[in-house]
């Protein structure tokens, strides 16, 4: 419980936490920010890392004078993160296959894994990029298309695409948008707002398909 409650507050204010970070490691914060994004992205047991909101604190931070991180040197480390990360995933998958679907493992979701399976049949390979920009289905994504044996010239296309797409979309976001007043007096309501929205889609998903099971009379 202590750890969950550790986790959650890292991620709400997690602009506090890499603060403390960039303060500490200085140029070595790249290399934790690079494994933490991999973590989140490459390894199916770590769907909680955070994503979204460490791409923009980061480019808040980066924005700021007088820090050492660099928005370009930013972009390329979380870009690089995220498409090892994809590549790993996918690799695991297909080295598990199908044993995962047979046996319960207790750091593998099931439900996370169906969910993301459901997924792929509505919207094909294009999810890989859908996918990196919703919590928890970017990190089962890979992993699913390697368990479904998607061709891997396919696969890294759309890994690449979506690796950049929403590193950009982020850490831009941050670096122009993070050090405004209103938005650095309300960090952690931004931060939540983006967790949410970045949530809004699969919980619609489920809401539709739940609507279309549900019998009428």
């Amino acid at each position: 419980m202590e750890y969950l409650r550790y986790a959650v507050d890292f991620v709400i204010h997690i602009d506090k936490h890499l603060f403390e970070i960039v303060s500490q490691y200085q140029t070595w914060t790249y290399l934790i920010l690079f494994v933490i994004v991999f973590c989140e992205t490459g390894l199916v047991v770590t769907p909680f890392l955070p994503g979204d909101s460490l791409l923009f604190a980061a480019g808040g931070i980066a924005a700021m004078e007088g820090h050492p991180l660099d928005i370009k040197i930013v972009i390329m480390t979380f870009m690089l993160a995220a498409f090892v990360g994809d590549n790993t995933n996918y690799f695991l998958g297909r080295f598990l296959g199908k044993t995962v679907y047979e046996k319960n493992y207790r750091l593998i979701r099931r439900d996370y894994l169906d969910k993301t399976s459901l997924f792929y049949e509505k919207h094909g390979g294009i999810t890989v990029i859908i996918a990196r920009f919703m919590p928890i289905i970017r990190t089962f994504a890979p992993f699913v298309a390697g368990v479904g044996k998607m061709k891997y010239r396919k696969f890294i296309t759309f890994s690449i695409g979506g690796s950049f797409l929403w590193t950009i979309l982020f850490c831009l976001a941050g670096y122009f948008f993070g050090n405004i007043t209103f938005v650095r007096n309300n960090f952690s309501i931004v931060i939540l707002v983006l967790i949410l929205m970045s949530l809004l889609p699969p919980v619609i998903a489920v809401i539709r398909e739940k609507l279309k099971k549900k019998p009428v009379n």
